[in-house]
């Protein structure tokens, strides 16, 4: 092959690594114009990117972006610019925060690349918080129940004696101690370190389940209504603690769906294939991608704004006889499997959002 050939072979794979590149990525001139785009942009952005091309980034983002701010830098200055955790608001999509990386290519070219990172500050500093939940659940779980069946099995003797004035105080008593079992049970939960047992599973057979359960239970007399994708891939998952994970976020949809308090409350589950969507595992550390996108929707009151950055923390709760340990279990047992939560709330619309992989192509073909 003779160097022109080379050259040109070269070229040619360098485009082709830049249109398949799994992260969005954009070809800006030197008035932060678009060029082109990859395919990974071009499916996150859509038709905004014809905006990009006539204007630039400088009228595409609002005023005091970090975005602008980091090609700005890149502008001056030759080399890669990276920075971590920036906020993108572009085209009116929702903004997210990811990983930019920009360099000069050239005097009359820029290269940014966008890695979305479906974390947020709360959920990472969920992750931290877990940490010391999972301690405690292991300390405490055997030293409590113990000492505590021996309380319920007392006042359950106590109960055979008692006249029918003193018999609601024994009642009380057991009915605590059992509240407390189911405390102390589910601070158990977060002290199980062991990694899920994953295989092919069919999400929407998943949320068909889930819903069953709870449209008999909590979300009686709440429309439950579907938006799947029914050509989505199975996800790579441990079915039994997946139906945890949405049966607790269908109980909160259910809850707050009712406190409208008129009548009117509904619950939407949608699904959908998200190219080019990844996450992070709980160390922050890129993982493999996670394309599958379960949404849960309710028209309830809406997240109070006091809470929002510490929603996914263990302990915080807005229902009065809350643990405030559900959503803490959702979002570790999401992280477990290399997924991603995250919610977005407003009076009368919230939504939270799970991002999990799919199967990997050798485990399918194993399973034939």
């Amino acid at each position: 092959m003779s160097l022109v050939e080379t050259h040109s072979l070269i070229e040619t794979l360098k485009l082709v690594a830049f249109d398949l590149g799994p992260d969005p990525s954009l070809l800006l001139d030197d008035k932060a114009r678009l060029i082109t785009a990859n395919e990974a942009a071009e499916t996150l952005f859509g038709q905004g990117l014809a905006h990009l091309a006539r204007s630039g980034l400088k009228e595409a983002l609002p005023k005091g972006s970090p975005l602008l701010t980091l090609v700005a830098r890149c502008t001056a200055r030759s080399g890669l610019i990276r920075e971590r955790g920036v906020e993108v608001d572009l085209f009116g999509h929702a903004p997210f925060v990811a990983d930019a990386a920009v360099v000069k290519l050239g005097p009359d070219a820029l290269l940014l690349t966008l890695a979305p990172s479906h974390a947020t500050p709360a959920t990472e500093r969920a992750a931290e918080g877990l940490q010391s939940v999972a301690g405690l659940g292991r300390m405490l779980a055997h030293e409590i129940k113990n000492p505590l069946a021996g309380i319920r099995g007392a006042a359950q003797l106590l109960k055979t004696g008692l006249s029918a004035a003193d018999m609601p105080l024994a009642e009380l008593i057991v009915d605590e101690t059992e509240r407390i079992r189911r405390l102390v049970d589910r601070m158990e939960a977060f002290a199980q370190g062991a990694a899920p047992a994953r295989a092919p599973v069919n999400i929407h057979r998943v949320l068909d389940r889930v819903r069953a359960l709870t449209a008999n239970g909590v979300a009686d007399g709440i429309p439950i209504r579907e938006s799947y994708d029914p050509s989505l891939p199975p996800a790579f998952a441990e079915e039994d603690q997946l139906i945890q994970i949405f049966l607790n976020l269908l109980k909160n949809a259910a809850e707050a769906a009712h406190a409208r308090g008129d009548g009117r409350g509904e619950i939407t589950i949608a699904t959908a294939f998200r190219h080019g969507a990844r996450a992070r595992s709980e160390t922050g550390i890129p993982v493999q991608a996670a394309p599958l996108e379960i949404k849960v929707i309710d028209n309830g009151p809406g997240v109070p704004a006091a809470i929002r950055d510490h929603l996914f923390e263990p302990f915080v709760t807005t229902k009065d006889h809350g643990t405030g340990l559900g959503l803490a279990l959702v979002a570790k047992l999401v992280a477990a499997h290399d997924g991603q939560v995250d919610f977005d709330s407003r009076p009368g619309r919230t939504e939270f959002r799970v991002m999990l992989p799919i199967a990997p192509q050798r485990i399918l073909e194993g399973a034939i």
